[in-house]
């Protein structure tokens, strides 16, 4: 659902200078004019650097590899129907080898024969997070012959954060930053 921005982005005089900087800087490195998601979420003072701080442990500072934390955020994306989050993440995926073929199977979903057998375990754990907000034995078993005890974890809180993130952008009605 596409709706009108509830909570417009901030300002300097909204944001103070270091959030303000905060998201120049961000809107910089994603060349566009206003990174809108950070722009508003940095009306909230420090819970806005607390969320920052703890957004970029996971990405892109997880342990998870960039290739598989992107095929999450995409997939993510994709069930959630989110653009803004579908916007940034197809641009950053491009950095870490997801390819318009890889991109397309994102959307295919975990069905697509030509998905590796983890990274079918990883888009199948996806589409169950985020459907039923929890994970069968079987899929845990699946995910869990090619991950670490440390990159479960971390991919469960990656399936959330952008779940979450999502759920944000659409109940605020934050704009995307450019067109597709």
């Amino acid at each position: 659902m596409t709706r009108s921005p509830r909570i417009t982005p901030g300002r300097f005089k909204d944001l103070g200078p270091i959030n303000w900087a905060i998201t120049r800087v961000v809107a910089k490195v994603g060349r566009v004019d206003d990174a809108h998601l950070f722009s508003t979420l940095a009306r909230t003072g420090l819970q806005f650097t607390g969320w920052l701080h703890y957004s970029s442990t996971l990405m892109p500072g997880g342990k998870l590899s960039r290739l598989d934390t992107e095929l999450t955020i995409l997939r993510v994306a994709h069930l959630r129907t989110c653009d803004y989050e579908m916007d940034h993440h197809i641009r950053i995926s491009r950095h870490v080898g997801v390819t318009r073929e890889m991109l397309e199977q994102v959307r295919q979903g975990p069905t697509d024969p030509a998905w590796s057998d983890r990274h079918r375990a990883l888009l199948t754990a996806v589409d169950q997070l985020v459907q039923t907000k929890d994970l069968d034995d079987v899929g845990w078993k699946a995910l869990a012959e090619h991950y670490t005890e440390r990159e479960l974890v971390e991919f469960c809180l990656i399936v959330t954060q952008y779940d979450g993130l999502a759920t944000t952008i659409g109940v605020l009605g934050i704009e995307r930053d450019f067109d597709r």
